[in-house]
C-alpha cells in the first residue's frame, strides 16, 4: 500500500471512490450523492483544494489502483481537520481506513498541527464509531447542506483539548468560545461561538486576530470581523460559497 498526495491524474479515482463511499455509508439519494461529488470534487474544485496550501489530499495507491483518500486542513492555527476519509467498499476490512488516518495524522502534524479534529455526518455510524474507537470525543454538532437539504455533522476531537470559555457578548449575556472548533480565516483562525455551554446552539464566531466577536455578514455572505477585516473562509467547498 502507497500511501502518498494526491496528484491531478487522480481526480476521476477520487471521484469514484467518493461516490461509492457515500452511497455504502451514508441515507443519501442517488440525486443528493450526484450534487456531493459534483460540488465537491469536479475538476476545478479538486485543483482548487490540491492548489490550497491550507488542503492537504492524500490518497491510498494499491498496484495504482487509488482505493481510498483523505481530505483535511489545517486552518492556520495548530489544530488540522479531517473533513472526510474514503474507503472504497469493496476494499474495506483490510485496514487501510486506519493506515489512511494515521498517515493523515502525521502529515498534519508535519505541517503545524498539534491537536487534531474531525467530521462525520451524523447518519454515518461506522464513520461515527471510527472516532471513538481512536479515543476521539464528540464536541459539537454542524450543518452541511447537500443538494439543498442541510445535514448534521458531528465534530469529534482528541481527548485532551483546551474546552469552551465564557465571554461576555455585547448585550450582556455570557456566550462560550470552543478553542477546539475552529475555521480558518484570511488573517487568522476564527472559533466558534456558542449560546450555551453544552455547544448546542450557535452564536457566532470570535476572531483570534483581535480577540472580538465577529457575527457582521459581508455582501457574499460570509462572516467578516468588524475590528480587523479578518474573513472566515469555509473549511467546505461546495457551490454555497462560490
Amino acid at each position: 500500500m502507497n500511501i502518498r498526495t494526491a496528484e491531478p491524474a487522480d481526480r476521476p479515482a477520487i471521484r469514484d471512490v467518493a461516490r461509492r463511499s457515500l452511497q455504502a455509508s451514508y441515507s443519501l439519494g442517488p440525486q443528493a450523492i450526484t450534487s456531493a461529488i459534483e460540488e465537491w470534487y469536479d475538476e476545478d474544485r479538486l485543483d482548487e483544494i490540491m492548489a490550497d496550501e491550507d488542503h492537504t489530499v492524500l490518497v491510498a495507491d494499491r498496484d495504482g489502483q487509488v482505493v481510498a483518500f483523505s481530505e483535511s486542513v489545517v486552518p492556520g492555527d495548530d489544530t488540522g481537520t479531517l473533513l472526510w476519509l474514503h474507503v472504497d467498499p469493496a476494499h474495506r476490512g483490510e485496514g487501510i481506513a486506519s493506515e489512511l488516518f494515521e498517515e493523515t495524522r502525521d502529515h498534519l502534524t508535519d505541517l503545524g498541527a498539534a491537536h487534531l479534529d474531525g467530521r462525520v455526518l451524523a447518519d454515518n455510524v461506522e464513520g461515527n464509531a471510527f472516532y471513538t474507537d481512536r479515543g476521539f470525543d464528540q464536541v459539537g454538532t454542524d450543518e452541511v447542506e447537500i443538494d439543498g437539504r442541510t445535514y448534521v455533522e458531528n465534530i469529534y476531537a482528541e481527548a485532551e483539548q483546551w474546552g469552551r470559555e465564557p465571554i461576555e457578548a455585547d448585550d450582556g449575556r455570557t456566550v462560550y468560545i470552543d478553542h477546539d472548533n475552529s475555521e480558518r480565516g484570511s488573517i487568522a483562525p476564527f472559533n466558534v461561538v456558542f449560546v450555551d455551554e453544552e455547544g448546542q446552539d450557535r452564536y457566532g464566531y470570535f476572531c483570534s486576530n483581535c480577540n472580538t466577536l465577529a457575527n457582521s455578514m459581508d455582501s457574499m455572505g460570509r462572516i467578516e470581523c468588524d475590528s480587523c477585516g479578518n474573513v472566515r473562509k469555509p473549511l467546505r467547498w461546495d457551490a454555497a460559497y462560490l
